[in-house]
């Protein structure tokens, strides 16, 4: 199925860009100025070998998805800007989980009974349907995840690029007949930012709890005193019952509203502050989660739509 429709993409993109070359020859040869080319879109290669999409809407915004954990690399607003971090110590060869990017976090988020973050994020994942504005990835049981994970499940990732914003739909289903599962749910987005200095997080933080995770023996529960946060030294806070983040970059001018809707109920923030390798002062990761574990009985679906939507200061 995957050959099939890697096979497709790349002829609907071959078929795009044929008719656009003959409609600019037939409008040239009758001495009528030629539009630019629309930016190209479909299946391609990174310089590692790694297959991505590329989506572009009609007013110039762009997103990237990896097919390789399933993961949303760019995302650019008609102006250009990109608001999608991807670490500079990323590995883009498929060695190991992209370091940056909208990172699935899948079944389980952080440490546990298998794998660090789940296995989501380095498994290929399938092309269900794509246009020049949409991808639709699927995820299914193969024998690596039986190994450590052995569920019956479906997996489908969407992105969206609209105008003026990104929208993402995971949904989960058990697709086994009998019994149920937990899993844990994330995306361990990364966004790029001018510098920390430049900026601030708000939302609904005043007055919550939140478990911060670097300080006692795992942890422990701290009341948030802001209503804007700022980033001053190393982060790993787990704000439940959080959803609604807004990071401003005065750097840029621009703010990007971080729009959880469905199962995304709480916010992690995390910044490897000081470590330049990891070129901290460029992102922040505000994370969309699940953090309590999920029961999904047979047959039943669960679903998590984050929207990014960016807006002037």
């Amino acid at each position: 199925t995957s050959c099939r429709s890697r096979t497709a993409v790349v002829l609907d993109a071959s078929r795009r860009a044929q008719k656009k070359a003959s409609r600019s020859k037939w409008i040239e040869s009758r001495g009528l100025a030629v539009a630019e080319p629309a930016a190209a879109t479909g299946l391609m290669k990174n310089n590692e070998g790694l297959e991505y999409v590329r989506l572009v809407s009609s007013s110039g915004a762009s997103a990237e998805v990896y097919l390789y954990g399933g993961v949303v690399t760019s995302y650019k607003d008609p102006e250009g800007t990109e608001f999608i971090a991807v670490r500079p110590d990323a590995k883009m060869d498929g060695s190991k989980p992209i370091s940056g990017g909208l990172s699935h976090c899948w079944p389980q988020f952080g440490p546990g009974e298998i794998q660090q973050h789940g296995f989501a994020r380095n498994v290929m994942w399938d092309i269900k349907s794509s246009t020049d504005t949409t991808v639709e990835l699927e995820m299914l049981p193969s024998d690596y995840t039986k190994e450590m994970w052995d569920k019956e499940f479906a997996c489908t990732f969407t992105v969206s690029l609209e105008d003026d914003q990104l929208k993402t739909d995971m949904n989960i289903k058990n697709t086994g007949t009998e019994g149920s599962f937990d899993f844990q749910a994330a995306l361990h987005s990364y966004f790029t930012i001018s510098s920390l200095e430049n900026l601030e997080i708000t939302g609904s933080f005043e007055g919550k709890e939140f478990l911060n995770k670097l300080v006692g023996d795992g942890g422990e529960m701290e009341t948030e005193s802001r209503s804007s946060i700022t980033i001053s030294e190393e982060y790993d806070r787990v704000y439940k019952g959080v959803n609604d983040p807004v990071l401003k970059d005065s750097g840029i001018g621009k703010a990007l509203n971080i729009i959880n809707k469905a199962g995304w109920e709480d916010t992690v923030i995390w910044n490897p502050y000081g470590d330049e390798g990891m070129g901290y002062n460029g992102f922040v990761c505000v994370e969309s989660v699940k953090f309590d574990p999920v029961t999904l009985d047979a047959g039943s679906s669960w679903e998590a739509v984050l929207v990014l939507k960016p807006e002037k200061l």
